[in-house]
């Protein structure tokens, strides 16, 4: 008799976004347990109080549905999104940031994960979502095209794989570890080599097809 097929251990879809932004903030957060507020976080946490409350309004002929439980049994996902706008009986994912947008595209990659989690749950195809940026007071449209798929589920890889080794990856200074949150415990400036440009190497080489 054939045995039965184990599920996935779910990943949190918050910690892909770590990780786009930094391997090893990842790693301090999810693997040792480390987090610490300042005043970047603590402006993200007021920005998703509303949002963070559970529960649907309706606006015509759409249907807001807030902090919606996501899940994917394919992916080995699991989190929560902010705003989930059904129209036609189609989801699309709205993530709220605090920031204006960076030319980092963790955010992205968080995005096209819910939207993963989306279209298993509602059976259909999710091609795009919105990020609402605090700053600007806008919205900006994110399309869930190849490049970002195959970019996501290669973070989805790599945060598996992290999870499973333990591994801290090193600490390297460049100018995201300003406002880091964690810069108190990561202390980039003496546990690691202080260029930047070897954090960009070690990037590309995890992001290596």
């Amino acid at each position: 008799m054939p045995q039965k097929e184990q599920p996935i251990e779910p990943i949190q879809i918050s910690a892909l976004n770590q990780y786009v932004f930094c391997p090893r903030r990842c790693a301090l957060m999810y693997v040792d347990g480390i987090w610490h507020d300042n005043e970047h976080t603590a402006l993200g946490t007021m920005l998703h109080d509303r949002s963070d409350a559970p529960g649907y309004e309706t606006d015509g002929d759409v249907k807001v549905l807030r902090a919606l439980p996501l899940y994917s049994f394919r992916y080995g996902l699991s989190g929560k999104a902010d705003i989930v706008e059904i129209r036609r009986g189609e989801p699309t994912p709205v993530e709220y940031k605090k920031g204006r947008r960076r030319r980092f595209e963790n955010d992205d990659v968080q995005l096209c994960a819910q939207a993963f989690c989306l279209e298993e749950m509602y059976r259909t195809e999710v091609p795009s979502g919105y990020i609402y940026h605090a700053a600007s007071k806008r919205r900006r449209e994110v399309l869930f095209d190849w490049r970002l798929r195959a970019e996501t589920e290669r973070a989805i890889a790599a945060v598996r794989e992290l999870m499973a080794t333990k591994r801290i990856p090193p600490a390297v200074l460049a100018p995201r570890c300003d406002g880091c949150s964690l810069r108190v415990s990561c202390l980039p400036e003496i546990t690691g080599v202080v260029k930047a440009s070897i954090y960009e190497d070690y990037r590309r080489m995890i992001w290596a097809e």
